[in-house]
Formats: structure tokens, C-alpha cells, sequence
């Protein structure tokens, strides 16, 4: 394989391609060949990295069904290097960065999987102990494969879970917090596990929390995803869990995505607790401890900016990419301003008091903490949220490319022909805190709301997030932007048209 070809496999800070053949259209681009040398290439670089000569690889998968064959290309490609590798089997993205940090007996990791994508695909994500690769990092090891210089040696390679141990590490924490040893007794709690690798906290959290967990639903790894994509954004995933809430009368609901690093919950009402009511949820938690600064990513509400702002906190909405967030968050509190959470829309959220490990089980144990809490005190813990201001409508569109032109070029040019047409419209006014793509406010009498125009990080996609306080609001912003872009020969506006 060429360099390029390698370099094509990076996705953000990840390595992803389509690892299982069969589906018309999408080859074969995660290889036996590929991932062989990306393993040899990461015991060079983690070689590096560390300082040893012959580091400790921890390996594991979630329930994709390349996920085995993959780990064990892995291994077997590291061990030919002279590393020791721990195969840790089913487990979560999380889990596999937090071994790090205590005495398993690794010094780096791979995780296997491709997050929410379609069956056919998997990847690799990877860690050493100061946290996830950046992007350069991956495109660093990503070249080395491409080299094809690696050292030779016989690594031993065993096998040892560590989920148990993780998994006792949140019940602790729920513990320690709440002063009891089953501080869930009395709440119906169900778990969504989209046949992903999340199944395990209902087992392993709950149960020794003493929640009753009757309604939990599709807990056995299943790589085939029978039931529903294992996604809080999707659609067809969040109505499943809202309806299990209802039907069982659950007090608290919860989803997770397919390796565990993002989650979604749901009230007992059955609606969802997702995007800016998670965000508002845990920043509510966190600036009731100690006020400071909220990063998310660019696409969140005006409302809860106000929710943030009234709850004692600083909202920063900065450029999407859980990774981008997360550093942002960081930089602030190098700066000496507190910054307790990066988090995005998708559901990807980072603490700082969990090393800003974007961790899905962490995440809703925090909410579980709350909810045990207040259920002491006889509050409800969606009362923390009751003053969130909510639009009345919210929507995103996603508007594709002709195949083969400059996607990336001319994108940023309507970005920038946009910009100066809001500039000089009595109708729109650029928001103050853009930071990707543009940001556009519209008048009370014109849509009484917000548009946000920006290029997709990896994908030949112009997605468009619009909301309005009134309704119907949206439909006259989408207008105001169809009539704007229907300039452009090069996009395709029919999502968008199919709106207004």
C-alpha cells in the first residue's frame, strides 16, 4: 500500500475503513495487510513515545463482527515486533484508556471499533497514557505502515478483561458520593445497549446499585445492530428507548453508543434527554459544585448559552469534533480559568475530573449520582432543567456535493459569499461568536432564530443547523437560505427544499 493509500484510512483522530466485504459499493479498504502494519507501526511509534524498548500493548474490540479478526491482526502484528500484548476482548473505548491509569500492566492501547458506522465498517482508535492520539499522531503512524520498516521480536500475547474492574470503578464512585451501598433501591433503571458493547452496565452498575432493571433492551453484542443502530443521535434508536421508558415505567432511561464513549438518557416521561437538555443536565451538576467555564461544540442554542450563563457558568461554543472541544477545554484550564466539561451535541462528553476522557458510562453515572441525590432530598432531577429555555423548533440539514469537484473550496466560498450577504441583509445579523462556518441570527419578524452554515470535518457534506423560537420560524429561514444557495449549481438542495 502507497502512503496515500494509508493516509486515506485516517479519520479525524482515528483509523477507519470498511473492514467486512460484501456490501455493493463499499470495498474492502481496512485490510489484513493494512492493519497488520498499522500495529507494527504503533509499537514504533508508542516505542518512541515511551521511552521502551518493548512497550505494553492492551488490545480490545466491541461487538462489530470484523472485531476479533481485527484484534487479533493486531496482536499477532505487534507481537512480531517483540511487545507484549494483553487482549482484554469485549470492551469499551473508555475502558481501554483508564487501564492506562492504573497498574494492568499496559502502556498503550487499541481500541477496536468504528463508533455508530454501518456494520461493514470498523477501525482503530488508540491511547497512551497522557490520553487519545491527535490527528497527527495517527497520520505519524499511519506513514510509518507505510515505510514498512519494523524491527523483528516474539511478543507473548495473553489475554485478561479489565471491563469487571472498570465497571466496579463507576459503582464505587455512586458509592462514595451517596453515602450508601445501594443508593439506586427503589428506581427503575433500563439500559439501551443497541446489541453494542454497553450491555455490561446493567450487570455490573446497576444491579449492584440495586436498581431494578426490567425493560432493558438489546444488551448481547450483536455486530448485525438487529434492532435499531446503537446511536443516541439516531432517530429509530431514541424512539426505542423513550418507548421502553414509557411502557415500563422506568424513572430513568439510558443509551449508549456502540463502543460506550457517548450515551443518551430519557426522563420518565419518555422524552429525550439529548443534545442541549444533556448538556444543560450535566452543566446544572457540575456548576453547582464550582462555577466555570462550558465548552460545546458550535451548534448548540441560544437557550441554553442563557441556561449556562444563569446557572452561575461561562458557555464557549467552539469548533465541533469531540476531540477540538475537548482541547479547547483544556487550553482554559492550562490558562488558570476552570473548565469543568467539553462537550458536544452528539453526546460525546469529557470531564475534567476523569483525565477529559469523553466517556459515556462516566457521563450518565454523574447523572445517576444527581438523581439518587435529589431523590433523598424528594426532588426530581429533571427539575434541574425545568428553566432551560427550549426553541420551538430545531433541525438539521445536510446538503452533498456534486461528485468530484472541490468540495473543500467551494464550500468555503459560499461560506464567505454567505457571511458578507448576512452582513448587508436587514433580516440577519452574523453571530459574535462564530467559530466554524457562519453563525446567523434572524430577525423576530423574519424566523426568529438561527442558522449555521459549515463544512463537514471529513465528509463532502455542507450541514445546516437551524433554530426558531416561533413556531414555523424554521420554515422561513430555510427559505430565506434555499433562495440563497440556489446559486450555486454545485450543491444539491433538495433536503433542504424538501423543508420549506
Amino acid at each position: 500500500m502507497t502512503e496515500q493509500e494509508f493516509l486515506s484510512l485516517r479519520n479525524g483522530t482515528d483509523v477507519r475503513g470498511t473492514a467486512l466485504p460484501g456490501v455493493p459499493g463499499d470495498p474492502v479498504t481496512l485490510t489484513d495487510e493494512a492493519v497488520s502494519a498499522i500495529a507494527k507501526a504503533f509499537f514504533v511509534w508508542a516505542a518512541e513515545k515511551t521511552g521502551k524498548k518493548a512497550p505494553v500493548l492492551a488490545v480490545g474490540y466491541d461487538s462489530r463482527l470484523t472485531a476479533e479478526h481485527l484484534c487479533g491482526l493486531v496482536a499477532e502484528g505487534y507481537a512480531s515486533c517483540g511487545g507484549d500484548v494483553i487482549r482484554t476482548g469485549l470492551s469499551s473505548t473508555p475502558s481501554m484508556f483508564m487501564l492506562l491509569q492504573e497498574d494492568f500492566g499496559a502502556d498503550v492501547s487499541v481500541m477496536i471499533t468504528a463508533s455508530h458506522l454501518p456494520r461493514q465498517k470498523n477501525g482503530l482508535k488508540f491511547f497512551c497514557r497522557d490520553g487519545g492520539l491527535e490527528g497527527s499522531d495517527v497520520a505519524d503512524i499511519l506513514k510509518l505502515a507505510a515505510k514498512g520498516a519494523f524491527p523483528a521480536g516474539k511478543g507473548r500475547i495473553t489475554e485478561k478483561s479489565y471491563i469487571e474492574t472498570y465497571a466496579a470503578g463507576l459503582v464505587e464512585k455512586v458509592r462514595s458520593a451517596c453515602g450508601e451501598d445501594r443508593p439506586l433501591s427503589g428506581k427503575r433503571i433500563l439500559v439501551d445497549a443497541g446489541n453494542g458493547a454497553g450491555g455490561f452496565y446493567v450487570d455490573l452498575v446497576l444491579k449492584p446499585l440495586g436498581a431494578d432493571t426490567t425493560g432493558s433492551q438489546f444488551l448481547d453484542p450483536d455486530g448485525n445492530f438487529p434492532n435499531h443502530i446503537p446511536n443516541p443521535e439516531n432517530e429509530t434508536a431514541m424512539q426505542s428507548v423513550c418507548a421502553a421508558v414509557k411502557k415500563n415505567r422506568a424513572d430513568f432511561g439510558i443509551i449508549f453508543d456502540t463502543d460506550v464513549d457517548r450515551a443518551g438518557a430519557v426522563a420518565p416521561d419518555g422524552e429525550e434527554i439529548n443534545r442541549n437538555r444533556l448538556i444543560a443536565l450535566i452543566s446544572a451538576i457540575l456548576l453547582a459544585e464550582k462555577p466555570g467555564v462550558i465548552v460545546t461544540d458550535s451548534v448548540t442554542s441560544d437557550g441554553l448559552a442563557a441556561f449556562i450563563r444563569a446557572h452561575g457558568g461561562v458557555h464557549r461554543r467552539f469548533k465541533r469534533g469531540y476531540k477540538n472541544v475537548i482541547n479547547e477545554s483544556k487550553r482554559l484550564n492550562a490558562a488558570g480559568e476552570y473548565s469543568p466539561l467539553a462537550i458536544e451535541t452528539s453526546g460525546h462528553a469529557a470531564l475534567k475530573e476523569n483525565f477529559f476522557l469523553d466517556d459515556g458510562a462516566y457521563l450518565v453515572t454523574r447523572l445517576l449520582i444527581a438523581l439518587a441525590q435529589r431523590a433523598k432530598e424528594g426532588k426530581d432531577l429533571m427539575s434541574l432543567i425545568a428553566d432551560l429555555p427550549e426553541p420551538a423548533e430545531a433541525a438539521e440539514v445536510r446538503l452533498s456535493f456534486v461528485p468530484g469537484c472541490n468540495f473543500k473550496a467551494l464550500g468555503a466560498g459560499v461560506i464567505s459569499d454567505f457571511t458578507a450577504y448576512a452582513q448587508q441583509s436587514p433580516a440577519m445579523t452574523p453571530a459574535p461568536d462564530n467559530c466554524e462556518g457562519v453563525r446567523v441570527n434572524f430577525a423576530k419578524d423574519e424566523g426568529d432564530g438561527w442558522a449555521l452554515l459549515r463544512m463537514s470535518l471529513h465528509e463532502p457534506i455542507m450541514p445546516i443547523n437551524v433554530e426558531s423560537n416561533t413556531p414555523g420560524g424554521n420554515r422561513r429561514i430555510m427559505r430565506a437560505l434555499y433562495e440563497f444557495l440556489s446559486r450555486y449549481p454545485f450543491l444539491d438542495l433538495e433536503t433542504l427544499k424538501k423543508q420549506i
